[in-house]
């Protein structure tokens, strides 16, 4: 449940065609947790809920572009590659679930999500100048809007299994055990598809020329 976008240490040079401290994506989405809690309420179809979404900000320092941008390769978030995250985004995820024996099968009736979605970004700990702070913005809305792209995707994800998972019976498994293996095997499916998306986006919006790769080196190249 993690996706990072990589920053170096330090921007080095920039130009308008080349930068010598080129960031890097990862997406490496932890297993999220899947509690299984038996409730007493009746069943439903599809549940009504929302995503709660929170933004947890961490300070950097700087006065012009390419110092807010070495102050985040600093001070960033640390991921299991290398370097530190500009940003990333992170999901908790829950079930209240319950199993249904019916006759000599078993049913799911009730599958009813908790997800929290957490977005990490930079924040500068001071105010900035005019200029850079104009260049600030438009660098931080591209990255947030960035992450609430990932953020999208693992609703999605959540409203598939939700989809997939109600009502979902399996045969001769009057002790509700057969079920729990084939769960797990389709929420591997679902997840690994959503792993593929993140995957997929992030090849292009950091590849040569990429909005990633543009926002960054306007930043740096900017006041």
């Amino acid at each position: 449940m993690h996706d990072a976008l990589k920053a170096t240490t330090a921007p080095a040079r920039f130009g308008p065609k080349h930068h010598s401290a080129e960031p890097r994506v990862t997406t490496n989405f932890l297993s999220c947790v899947l509690a299984a809690v038996f409730a007493s309420v009746p069943a439903v179809a599809l549940a009504n809920w929302q995503a709660v979404e929170e933004v947890r900000p961490y300070s950097i320092s700087g006065t012009s572009g390419a110092g807010l941008y070495a102050s985040i390769g600093e001070r960033g978030p640390k991921t299991s590659g290398f370097g530190r995250a500009i940003a990333h985004t992170t999901f908790k995820l829950t079930w209240t679930r319950k199993y249904e024996p019916q006759r000599n099968a078993c049913v799911i009736v009730t599958n009813r999500p908790k997800l929290i979605i957490t977005y990490t970004l930079p924040k500068p700990s001071a105010e900035l100048p005019a200029a850079v702070k104009s260049s600030w913005e438009g660098f931080i809305s591209g990255v947030q809007a960035h992450e609430r792209v990932h953020g999208e995707t693992i609703k999605e994800m959540v409203k598939e299994i939700e989809a997939m998972s109600i009502g979902l019976t399996v045969a001769d498994d009057p002790d509700c055990k057969k079920i729990r293996i084939e769960l797990t095997r389709r929420l591997g499916e679902i997840s690994q598809r959503q792993r593929q998306r993140g995957r997929d986006f992030d090849k292009i919006e950091m590849g040569d020329g990429g909005n990633i790769q543009q926002l960054i080196l306007k930043l740096v190249n900017g006041p």
